[in-house]
């Protein structure tokens, strides 16, 4: 058996609809949506709204961390917008295609900048989504962890850590351990790039202490500082920001 494994997808459309190939199976770790893309700021949702040079000045204060300054402009340029409007058709527009996209069998779970309501509408019947919840695939369990923990970004699927830890606790004994942030270690959670830590979670590192998964599977942070280390039985692996890459990650047996 193979399984692909990819993780903060972000608009690239075209090189998700190959990511299957040569696979049994593709496991999607979510973050589909592109709403700005800080190596391209001409790319996503809101430069699409505002343009590059609006796009190019949030990204240097998200990067600076004055994130009050940032949703300062950000709420002055929404101004006048009815703002659910046209973030529901942007986010479908790109969700209908990204699920077209997926191939036959799908697994996914969601990204902290996706949106859960709305996955229902564009899953398709060789898509099975899941958070909280496990499935099998060619023997091994494969438990399945969405969303992110509360940030000073705010994005939309964020839930509290009782609430994380919870999903994770009702997955029980697996094989691989599937998720959109990273457990709770300093060098999986660091961005060399963005020069900032991200969160991760203690309730999956707890899991991988007392489980064993034989692997741990995540995303989120785009340019970790490690994106591989082992934690007793399990091989942990940030699966790369598919949006740069390209390049799923490949589990063998």
């Amino acid at each position: 058996m193979r399984v692909h494994v990819v993780s903060d997808v972000h608009g690239a459309v075209e090189p998700l609809a190959r990511a299957g190939d040569g696979a049994d199976a593709l496991v999607l770790l979510g973050d589909l949506i592109l709403f700005l893309d800080y190596a391209d700021h001409s790319r996503g949702i809101f430069p699409d709204l505002f343009g590059t040079e609006n796009a190019h000045r949030i990204v240097e204060l998200r990067t600076a961390r004055r994130f009050e300054e940032a949703r300062a402009l950000n709420r002055s340029l929404w101004t006048g917008i009815d703002r659910d409007a046209a973030m529901d058709a942007a986010i479908r527009k790109q969700y209908a295609a990204m699920f077209a996209a997926l191939p036959t069998p799908t697994f996914a779970t969601y990204g902290n900048v996706d949106a859960p309501a709305l996955w229902p509408e564009y899953a398709g019947p060789g898509t099975t989504v899941l958070d909280g919840a496990t499935t099998e695939i060619g023997g091994l369990v494969f438990g399945f962890v969405g969303g992110g923990l509360p940030t000073a970004m705010r994005t939309p699927y964020e839930v509290d850590e009782e609430t994380y830890a919870a999903k994770v606790a009702a997955l029980g004994p697996v094989d691989v351990l599937c998720s959109h942030i990273p457990p709770a270690v300093p060098e999986l959670c660091y961005d060399v790039v963005a020069r900032r830590f991200e969160r991760g979670s203690q309730a999956l590192l707890d899991a991988i202490h007392e489980v064993r998964p034989a692997y741990s599977v995540f995303g989120h942070v785009h340019q970790p500082l490690t994106p591989r280390m082992r934690i007793g039985a399990t091989e942990c692996v940030n699966v790369g920001h598919f949006n740069a890459t390209h390049t799923p990650f490949a589990i063998e047996w």
